[in-house]
């Protein structure tokens, strides 16, 4: 089972092969006499003999690794070989040659890319020494891998005026001619900052010492107040229970209570005295 399916696969390998292969022999011919002259061979086939009784003899296929694009050509051509900084894009045939291109940050030196060059980007642009210069003042470059050129001498519509000039990116820059008038009429302008802003703040100022200082005045009273009660209550504690001592609060205070004292003793006596008297003149 095995060796059937092997030889299926083969045959239709040689099959592809073979439908993928150019026809061999001359395409074109002319009759002379008991010969024929090939006039054009077919695509991938050489030129063998110019005239002979058999067409498909006086052409053959190129060889492995050989190519020819020719008609009439009498030999092919080797196939390319993509080394370096080149690789494959497309492989050789007996009819076209290897095409290909280059790799990631190169780009192909000419039109059959047989070469690469390091890809110059926008402001810049490829040198005969396959390098990269920056684009020259009065020049641009806003593509990859060109050649700069030069700004524009006016804007495109005749009703633009040129607004800035150009850089190494980018060509000059317009812009309609009513509007650069507007700007110019009307100017947008800006405050002046150059002021001394200290007279404006001023006012400011003041408002703030002068609410810091009735805050602070209000807290020294309220702090004032309870300490002063507190003395007051304190004194008369001492005064009512406290002993003696030698302070003068003390001996005035106890001064007094003894006067006091004195007074309402003298007038006890006085009120006994008087009724005394009074049961004795009126029995």
């Amino acid at each position: 089972m095995v060796v059937i399916f092997w030889v299926l696969g083969l045959s239709l390998l040689v099959q592809g092969g073979l439908s993928s292969m150019e026809p061999a022999g001359c395409r074109t011919w002319r009759q002379e006499g008991d010969l024929v002259c090939c006039e054009a061979c077919h695509s991938g086939n050489r030129l063998v003999r110019e005239c002979g009784p058999n067409p498909k003899a006086l052409c053959t296929p190129c060889e492995n690794e050989t190519f020819t694009t020719g008609s009439k050509n009498k030999e092919c051509d080797m196939c390319r070989q993509c080394l370096d900084t080149l690789y494959v894009v497309k492989e050789c045939t007996i009819s076209s040659n290897t095409v290909c291109g280059c790799k990631k940050g190169y780009t192909c030196g000419n039109a059959r890319c047989t070469f690469c060059v390091t890809t110059c980007g926008k402001g810049q642009e490829p040198t005969e020494e396959r390098s990269c210069r920056p684009c020259p003042k009065g020049t641009f470059n806003n593509q990859t891998h060109k050649k700069c050129k030069p700004w524009s001498k006016k804007c495109p519509k005749p009703d633009d005026q040129i607004l800035a000039e150009g850089n190494a990116f980018s060509d000059i820059k317009c812009t309609n001619a009513s509007v650069i008038t507007a700007i110019t009429v009307y100017p947008v302008t800006k405050p002046d900052t150059s002021e001394d802003p200290w007279p404006m703040m001023l006012p400011v100022f003041i408002g703030v010492f002068l609410i810091c200082f009735i805050v602070l005045l209000a807290w020294k009273t309220y702090k004032r107040r309870p300490k002063e009660e507190k003395e007051e209550r304190e004194f008369s504690e001492k005064m009512i229970i406290g002993s003696p001592s030698d302070e003068p609060r003390t001996l005035i205070a106890i001064e007094c209570s003894f006067h006091e004292a004195q007074q309402e003793q003298g007038s006890s006596s006085e009120s006994l005295v008087s009724k005394d008297s009074s049961e004795l003149i009126f029995p």
